[in-house]
């Protein structure tokens, strides 16, 4: 029996590959969604299948996507099309023994569900200053707020998280027994996404230096 603050695998969500790297927490959920910087979303439009990037944000059980007013992917999940909204982190490269054998080690979210457009005034505002806040955290207080026009001209939609999985691999190569005395060197090699020092707009005022957000930004630790 799945605990309260679990999501309950639906027969879309249950993953069926390896199904022991599946989680259904939002604790693991969550965590993914924080650290994730782009997500993929997936709809179709008159019968033809599109996956486009995009930023978002997630507040509780909710996410957030943005965009023009003009956008087609945004114009059809307003519409009501399924969404499928996915985030990948890669964690490392693991090297087995033989090339079968290769694999990542990464943590993933899959969302399944339908967005609707969010028209109260107060939770856009705050949808669009959690999505800056989702990229750098402090930089809304830092810049202009969006004015009445720039709202106008940006749809907003909310993702309720309902139909959600994760998957997460970690660990070392999962080799055969018989290539285990191979003299192949075997591991992983980590990965992790890091800032470099920022680079200042050629057109920026004399006298103003970078935030300390910027200068010892990184994301959110796994």
């Amino acid at each position: 029996m799945s605990a309260a603050s679990d999501f309950t695998p639906t027969p879309r969500t249950s993953v069926r590959r390896l199904p022991g790297r599946a989680a259904y927490d939002r604790a693991t959920v969550f965590a993914i969604l924080d650290e994730a910087i782009v997500c993929h979303v997936g709809f179709a439009v008159d019968g033809q299948p599109f996956v486009i990037p995009t930023i978002y944000a997630r507040v509780e059980d909710r996410v957030y996507l943005h965009g023009s007013a003009a956008s087609r992917m945004l114009r059809a999940l307003a519409d009501g099309v399924e969404a499928c909204v996915t985030v990948t982190l890669l964690d490392g490269l693991v090297l087995a023994r033989s090339a079968f054998h290769h694999s990542l080690n990464y943590r993933s979210v899959v969302a399944l569900g339908r967005a609707r457009p969010v028209a109260d005034p107060a939770e856009k505002r705050a949808a669009l200053e959690a999505i800056v806040e989702h990229v750098l955290p402090g930089r809304s207080r830092e810049v202009r707020a969006p004015d009445v026009r720039e709202l106008a001209a940006t749809t907003v939609l909310r993702l309720d998280l309902e139909e959600v999985s994760a998957k997460v691999r970690t660990g070392r190569p999962l080799d055969d027994p018989e290539d285990m005395d191979s003299p192949c060197w075997a591991g992983e090699v980590p990965l992790r996404l890091a800032a470099l020092a920022p680079v200042p707009d050629p057109q920026l005022r004399a006298g103003i230096e970078a935030p300390e957000s910027a200068r010892h930004y990184r994301r959110p630790a796994p």
